[in-house]
């Protein structure tokens, strides 16, 4: 089986407590948004207590057009994805002329060609690489882009993969938008970077985080869930607040679904390694899995610590459990996102 050898964050520099974008919100919001005064509790309801920005928090209360925040977008992505593919190929123990495969995924900005291009000219990376960039998929991204990751290294026992996310959140921020959904977007949202090496069984003797299977499903009738809407101004923020009700009706059956097919329950899951899009949205976790203790405790600390990063979230979280150790057993990565849709990759760790 394919293995996750190393994963390598990004703690950006202007890393901001969250009263200080709760303040700075308040103020960009309240003369055009009068329900800004009634709904800024949002910031405090979020249990978040910083936020990952990739730019200094005035930054956001400037005007700036749709084509300098994707053109920053492009900067800092390819900035910040080479330092976090550095770290992680010498946390992997590998040279990066090893790199046989690059998995590029984001939702928040627009580039081509592709990230993936621009990693690959400035690390000098294998001009035969096989490139895959993957947009679109908003939260649900990053656990995705595993199981993407480890069917490629299934298919060659002898690749490497590297797989990049990158979502700066931030920058889609529209200055002038002044509604509900923006403002509570302004709460949530913070910017991650991600990088991860998942190589084939064929140098399985160092890998104890093992794949072992995965699953997506999209729900009909659910476009309106999540996503953007695409406007003049930039990439104007969708979501629904019956979020955490999904949840709660689906999430059960469908993980029992997936675990069943290969012999297992949820009790034989040990490691949560899930995708934080909230509180609201890990109360429903909590609610609908009733799982004994505080099973999501390294998902909630990283919502702390970085806010919701879109796909990048999730694996700051399994970066956090390959820190922090994983209890043996197996492992469950879980993220949802637009479509509405559901990504599950389960692990063996030994």
């Amino acid at each position: 089986m394919p293995f996750i050898s190393a994963v390598s964050t990004i703690d950006f520099p202007y890393k901001t407590e969250q009263q200080e974008a709760k303040k700075q919100a308040l103020e960009m919001f309240s003369v055009n948004f009068p329900e800004a005064n009634r709904l800024i509790f949002a910031f405090d309801n979020t249990e978040i207590i910083f936020r990952n920005f990739c730019q200094p928090l005035s930054y956001y209360s400037k005007p700036n057009t749709f084509e300098e925040r994707n053109d920053q977008y492009i900067r800092t992505s390819l900035e910040y994805s080479v330092l976090a593919i550095e770290e992680c190929v010498k946390e992997a123990g590998i040279d990066k002329n090893d790199i046989t495969d690059i998995l590029f995924v984001s939702t928040t900005g627009l580039a081509t060609p592709s990230i993936d291009a621009l990693i690959i000219n400035k690390l000098k990376l294998n001009p035969h690489i096989n490139r895959i960039p993957v947009w679109g998929l908003g939260c649900g991204g990053g656990v995705s882009g595993m199981a993407k990751a480890n069917t490629l290294a299934i298919a060659n026992p002898d690749a490497v993969v590297l797989l990049v996310a990158v979502e700066l959140c931030s920058l889609t921020l529209i200055k002038s938008d002044y509604s509900k959904s923006n403002f509570i977007g302004s709460s949530l949202f913070s910017d991650g970077v991600a990088a991860c090496i998942v190589k084939g069984d064929n140098y399985n003797a160092g890998g104890n985080v093992k794949y072992v299977a995965s699953s997506s499903k999209l729900y009909y009738d659910s476009l309106e869930v999540m996503g953007w809407d695409f406007k003049d101004t930039g990439f104007n923020v969708l979501f629904s607040k019956d979020i955490p009700t999904f949840i709660n009706e689906h999430i059960k059956e469908d993980i029992t679904c997936f675990l069943t097919r290969h012999k297992l329950g949820l009790s034989d899951i040990k490691n949560f390694i899930f995708h934080p899009g909230g509180k609201k949205v890990l109360d429903a976790y909590n609610d609908a899995l009733a799982v004994e203790g505080d099973f999501l405790q390294k998902t909630r600390q990283i919502m702390n610590d970085y806010g919701n990063m879109s796909s990048a979230t999730v694996l700051y979280v399994l970066g956090k459990f390959i820190r922090e150790g994983f209890e043996p057993g197996y492992g469950l990565m879980l993220a949802m996102g637009p479509g509405f849709s559901s990504e599950m990759v389960l692990l063996k760790t030994v």
